[in-house]
């Protein structure tokens, strides 16, 4: 079983836990903002400077993560590693993949910052951009699919289906109060042996990663799972986002994975269920500062783990 650890994962709005008459506040509205006390350390860059292939990251769908704000973390370890990382805020077209190695979509959602977090949730993509994607996948493109807790799976999903992966949109937490930040780890199973988590030398081995609450999901077909869920955890499928009460529905997180990559075609393709664990951000609760993402102390290894990754999905590391 994963080791757990108990701190929480804060979001744009109040987390509302509806237990029979009372109420738990969780967040008290606090907000994620990037870290910009945190930097990301490269001892050796695989590529130099500037030089690498181009990572473009999407920013045209509404994303709660994008480059120049609370996925800037993220951005700025790669370009430490020579990749070259862009922002996209157009429309997904094959012109705009062309000469593009890594397509990185996190946590897009319809409507952005005036979206409403609670069911149905309309997809972010059209059907006409899916098949942009999945075509130039199919042809040796590769792809990076992030999609955190509810309502980011289901703007998703229609996407994540084609790929074999069956998103469930909601949450996955020990149990309606429990959660926070999960680390999944070589020595319990719950961390796969891949050549993501092995890369190429002892110093690049991966022995644990940590996530911060998200979705879990399903998967079918020729999808490697890296990391496993533990068997006595949950995943919470409210109507509205955070708010749970006894009679919220709930599946099993038993068989299911927060993290997998597969071959599609001649491409590639990484999906995640959780966005901060690529990313360093601080949130305020109770008046005291809280780090989330790869500046946690649960989280050493996660930068490596997002190096060790993206060199899979550039065709440094092969299974």
């Amino acid at each position: 079983m994963a080791n757990l650890h108990s701190i929480g994962k804060c979001f744009p709005l109040c987390f509302a836990f509806a237990i029979s008459t009372a109420s738990y506040s969780e967040c008290a509205f606090s907000q994620q903002t990037a870290d910009s006390q945190w930097a990301p350390t490269v001892t050796k860059p695989e590529f130099p400077q500037g030089n690498g292939p181009r990572i473009l990251v999407d920013a045209a769908h509404g994303n709660f993560h994008t480059i120049d704000r609370r996925f800037a973390a993220f951005g700025d370890l790669l370009k430490r590693d020579g990749y070259r990382v862009q922002s996209a805020d157009v429309e997904v077209t094959a012109e705009l993949l062309d000469q593009v190695a890594v397509f990185v979509i996190s946590n897009a959602i319809y409507g952005g910052s005036d979206a409403e977090w609670k069911l149905p949730t309309p997809p972010a993509f059209s059907s006409e951009e899916i098949d942009v994607i999945v075509d130039w996948v199919e042809n040796g493109g590769s792809l990076l699919l992030i999609a955190d807790h509810m309502p980011f799976p289901g703007a998703s999903a229609d996407l994540a289906n084609e790929f074999g992966i069956i998103f469930l949109n909601g949450f996955a937490k020990r149990s309606v109060k429990g959660g926070g930040a999960l680390s999944f780890t070589r020595s319990s199973g719950s961390l796969a042996d891949h050549a993501v988590t092995r890369g190429r030398s002892e110093s690049e081995m991966i022995e644990s990663v940590t996530s911060f609450t998200g979705q879990a999901f399903r998967f079918v077909g020729a999808v490697q799972p890296l990391m496993h869920m533990p068997d006595d955890w949950v995943v919470l499928l409210p109507v509205e986002a955070s708010v749970f009460d006894q009679s919220t529905p709930a599946v099993s997180a038993r068989g299911l994975i927060q993290g997998g990559v597969l071959r599609f075609g001649s491409g590639r393709v990484a999906v995640f269920g959780e966005a901060a664990m690529f990313t360093a951000q601080t949130h305020v609760r109770d008046g005291v500062v809280r780090k989330t993402g790869m500046n946690h102390p649960a989280a050493t290894e996660n930068a490596q783990f997002v190096l060790n990754l993206m060199h899979w999905l550039t065709g440094l590391l092969n299974d």
